[in-house]
């Protein structure tokens, strides 16, 4: 198989040049590690929530953003919704509240209204980031013309050689005098860094200009819409998309990239797979990049790198709310928490490493727009702050949730003495740290940024195209022009043209690539009340444990309104069944709605196994199951497990449920029983829900067990609170977490 290009990575700087190549003929393949594209440009589901992952706001979209031509060409406009915010920002800091408008002359007119003295430094900045984006259309691409033209570019170009000489801490201090000004321009700067003194005024100028000039806009549900619409029209003009393969390594011949080797992200029982390709395209961190590299490449790519610095990390709080968040004071989309103790510029960065309950953050309340993330009545906001990884490795798994609702504690009251009332809304939330966009994005050090926009590395100074070996290029933030939504759309575009124009192609001999992990559902039946059993092919290959899980993607939801396509569900089949069975309640959901909609022979995606659910190895030990509802589905292989072993220890089994015609699988787990196992039935309609005394009553020492827990969170929390202060060590407690 031999393909025009090869893309590393789906997200939105891989999936542009990705959809650009293919709109132009070429026979594209997209590889993307994770088991859906997009990066950073993603959503999660979470009860009623679908959460944003990354975008707050994208900027532009008028008439001088070439983003606008970008859309039209991909047909980006007809498929995608965009909702524009009603302002940039609500400011909140030590000199009052400000709001800070869209619009070149309504900011100038604002900020000279709220700062006279500083006028003349105000319009200068006004014309610096209008004159930046007008100049930059104008720039030389070729290197020869940049040198030929570099006696004239003060002239030629004076505000992009001005900012281009400055940091933005530099220019402000220069050209302003009122420190709270100052800060109010760099309010947000964590959507682009963290420290005013080392990022750029050119890359600055370019976002503000974009932003104060076409406004802030939130694509309608969210951004996994923009990325899926890419991977999709990837596909549906002759190119491949691969989700959860991974690339190992990019080969070459000669000076010359011939191919990439990759492998599944999830089943590593399947084959590498190798592929030929004219050119590949890295959407990966640069880093990644030279672990793939054969040498002399990949050393050549670390000296290449060795100076440039990775940016900051972030941390986000994913808050699913309840009611309107108006009724406690939430006016605008978007509000800045100034840091508490930052009186000038040359506090912010000290401050973005220092006190959770000093620090700066961004509040933003998507319900202000129509983001349909949620359903009527209920809503989605997050706050996010700058964040480092090296605050968060090394802790226990006990300590990293500890202090992942420690720091979320902080923030909440920090929201609540600004919004009285605001906790009372709060229905559900999930904490992301560097760790968390690290393991997804395989970010080195957490970065959603790549490599931070210094003043030296900026612009024409950072890394560009096939500047390593001829055929292989780079469109991520860690390249040209750098990252944010806008700067990954704009590098994968360039990439993309540049590569049309420049590139060799050959004719493609790809046939169609069947993806193995694609299965046809062989039946489908009630097993309980509200509850179904799927029955789908095996995958070929596929191997697991007694107690993991997949993540099962329907290929033709029936619905997908305010849901994904895909949910993580436990294997209910034993590892030596030539099936693979999942059971679920049914409810609400555009998911669960679709499963009971499926027809034998529909199709799904299965991704996996995954998960460390799992029995122990001794065939000795003393077993407690306490399982919470549909939590049954991973104890079902472990029963089957334990009886195909002829375990030796006492196996118990407390199995809760609303009542007897709720519990799933009870003909199935009676078919186990031995002289060692004991089921009891808690049926909490009539019966008392499983406590300390209950637990005593029928085991006796409790310390004599080990525990697998299965159920909703509270559920899981109640039994670990049930159990530890009963001498139960927590190496005796597996938990299995679905709520």
């Amino acid at each position: 198989m031999k393909f025009n290009t090869v893309v590393i990575g789906g997200g939105l700087g891989g999936l542009m040049a990705g959809a650009l190549l293919s709109k132009f003929g070429k026979k594209v393949l997209l590889l993307e590690q994770h088991y859906i594209p997009g990066g950073c440009a993603t959503t999660f589901k979470r009860r009623d929530f679908v959460m944003e992952v990354g975008l707050h706001e994208m900027d532009g979209l008028y008439e001088n953003d070439g983003k606008v031509q970008i859309f039209k060409m991909l047909e980006v406009d007809k498929n995608i919704q965009f909702e524009q915010i009603p302002e940039l920002h609500h400011i909140l800091s030590k000199n009052g509240e400000f709001v800070f408008p869209h619009g070149y002359e309504e900011v100038r007119e604002t900020l000279t209204k709220r700062y006279p003295e500083d006028a003349e430094g105000i319009s200068r900045f006004i014309d610096l980031i209008k004159g930046i984006p007008l100049e930059m259309g104008k720039l030389p691409q070729k290197k020869w013309k940049q040198i030929l033209f570099y006696p004239l570019m003060p002239f030629l170009y004076p505000n992009t050689i001005e900012a281009s000489s400055h940091s933005v801490g530099s220019w402000l201090d220069k050209y302003i005098t009122n420190e709270d000004l100052k800060l109010d321009l760099t309010s947000w700067i964590v959507y682009w860094g963290d420290d005013p003194y080392t990022l750029s005024m050119y890359y600055y100028s370019l976002a503000q200009s974009s932003f104060i000039g076409g406004g802030g806009h939130f694509i309608k549900g969210g951004s996994q819409k923009l990325s899926d619409y890419l991977a999709s029209f990837i596909e549906q003009n002759g190119g491949t998309v691969l989700l959860g393969k991974k690339a190992q390594k990019i080969n070459s011949t000669n000076n010359h990239v011939t191919g990439v080797t990759y492998a599944d992200s999830f089943n590593s029982n399947l084959s590498s797979v190798t592929v030929d390709c004219d050119n590949v395209v890295a959407n990966c961190a640069m880093p990644l990049v030279s672990e793939m590299l054969e040498e002399p490449h990949s050393s050549s790519l670390k000296e290449k790198t060795s100076s440039f610095e990775e940016a900051c990390s972030l941390i986000s709080i994913y808050i699913g709310v309840n009611g309107d968040l108006s009724d406690v004071g939430v006016k605008h989309y978007s509000t800045i928490f100034s840091g508490d103790d930052v009186k000038e510029l040359k506090d912010v960065y000290p401050s973005n490493r220092g006190d959770w309950s000093k620090r700066g953050f961004a509040f933003v309340d998507y319900s202000k727009i129509d983001a349909e993330l949620a359903p009527e009545g209920k809503n989605v906001a997050v706050i996010c702050a700058a964040d480092y990884l090296n605050d968060w490795e090394g802790l226990s798994e006990d300590d990293y949730k500890s202090k992942k609702d420690e720091v979320a504690e902080i923030l909440f009251q920090r929201l609540e003495n600004r919004f009285p009332g605001i906790r009372d809304h709060i229905e559900y939330f999930e904490v992301g740290t560097p760790k968390t966009i690290k393991e997804y994005t395989l970010n080195p050090e957490g970065t959603a940024y790549g490599y931070a926009q210094t003043p030296e590395k900026v612009g024409f100074n950072r890394l560009r195209d096939n500047f390593l070996i001829p055929n292989l290029y780079f469109a991520s933030a860690w390249a040209f022009p750098g990252g944010g939504f806008s700067g990954a759309i704009a590098g994968g575009f360039l990439t993309g043209l540049k590569m049309n124009d420049e590139a060799e192609w050959s004719q493609s001999s790809v046939i169609e690539m069947p993806d193995e992990r694609i299965v046809k559902l062989i039946e489908k039946k009630n097993i309980a009340e509200n509850t179904i059993e799927l029955i789908f092919e095996k995958p070929n290959g596929f191997t697991h444990e007694a107690g993991q899980y997949v993540v099962l993607k329907l290929m033709n939801p029936a619905t997908n309104e305010l849901d994904m396509p895909f949910r993580s569900l436990s294997i209910v089949s034993h590892p030596e069944e030539s099936v693979l069975r999942f059971a679920m309640r049914l409810g609400k959901s555009s998911f669960k709605k679709s499963c009971d909609l499926l027809k034998v022979g529909d199709e799904a995606l299965v991704f996996g196994p995954m998960g460390d659910f799992a029995l122990s190895e001794g065939s000795e030990e003393n077993i407690v199951f306490l399982i919470g509802g549909i939590g049954i589905t991973p104890i079902i292989p472990m029963l089957k497990e334990l009886k195909r072993k002829n375990h030796k220890g006492k196996v118990y089994l407390f199995y809760s449920n609303k009542e007897k015609s709720t519990a799933a699988y009870l003909n199935e787990i009676e078919t186990n029983y031995s002289d060692n196992f004991t089921l009891i039935n808690v049926h909490t309609k009539t019966d008392k829900r499983i406590n300390e005394a209950f637990l005593k009553e029928h085991l006796g020492d409790l310390k004599e067990y080990n525990y697998y827990i299965v159920g909703t969170s509270s559920f899981v929390n109640g039994m670990g609170e049930l159990l530890l202060p009963n001498g139960v060590n927590s190496s005796q407690i597996k938990v299995d977490d679905y709520g």
